[in-house]
């Protein structure tokens, strides 16, 4: 797996990733980078600025890491726990990441995300999440349906968001707790939102019917939060 920026970097060094390779360009002069990978004896290739920028794509900050594929958790994982969110085959990385890191800094337990027409952590959910992924589980699980009724017979509450739902602050979120968010473009689907206990929705009062997924996630994610007093 490819990722990068200094961030990134100060994140991983700190974690239990392995960190294989990393590419810095020739001018990279990050005193204190230089020398966490001295001191952790990180093979380093040396690259020209423009070769880098071939190469790998986004503002990598002269510095790219090749890691370990990332781990993700098992549904089994999330059943003890009290809030976790899952995404209905969200496709933008940057809206991934700005949940997770608004996901992990509300105290979330985990995310949950489909592994087929969905994206997945990649280096730029990376980035975006700005550490967040270090200190969030990320569920991926085959099939949606299937993990919602595992998640209900586990005493859990379900709730997808919608345009047209019932107003999400007039609902009680006092058990344990699975908020959906849907596609950017699709929203939910309809087997999920079938198998939901409630239908929620932020009330839209101007000439824009719709957010961004990421924005409409931190709303309402912090509104659970604040009825759970956590």
């Amino acid at each position: 797996m490819i990722v990068y920026g200094k961030n990134v970097f100060k994140e991983t060094i700190n974690s239990d990733k392995e960190i294989k390779t990393i590419y810095l360009s020739n001018n990279f002069d990050d005193k204190g980078i230089l020398e966490d990978i001295a001191n952790n004896n990180i093979r380093v290739i040396k690259m020209d600025k423009r070769e880098m920028d071939r190469k790998f794509e986004g503002n990598h900050q002269g510095i790219v890491l090749e890691i370990e594929d990332f781990k993700y958790k098992s549904i089994k994982d999330t059943l003890d726990k009290n809030f976790v969110v899952m995404l209905d085959h969200l496709e933008d990385p940057h809206n991934l990441g700005a949940i997770i890191r608004t996901a992990e800094s509300a105290g979330v337990d985990a995310i949950i995300i489909p592994n087929k027409r969905s994206v997945s952590i990649t280096g730029t959910v990376m980035k975006v999440s700005a550490g967040a992924l270090s200190n969030i589980d990320v569920v991926e699980v085959s099939n949606l349906a299937n993990a919602i009724d595992t998640l209900k017979d586990n005493g859990f509450w379900v709730y997808s968001s919608c345009m047209d739902g019932e107003d999400y602050t007039k609902v009680k979120y006092d058990s344990k707790t699975c908020l959906i968010i849907g596609n950017e473009g699709a929203g939910v689907s309809k087997l999920v939102k079938d198998k939901s206990d409630f239908i929620i929705g932020i009330p839209m009062k101007g000439k824009v019917n719709s957010l961004n997924a990421s924005v409409a996630a931190g709303i309402l994610i912090y509104e659970v939060v604040k009825q759970k007093g956590e």
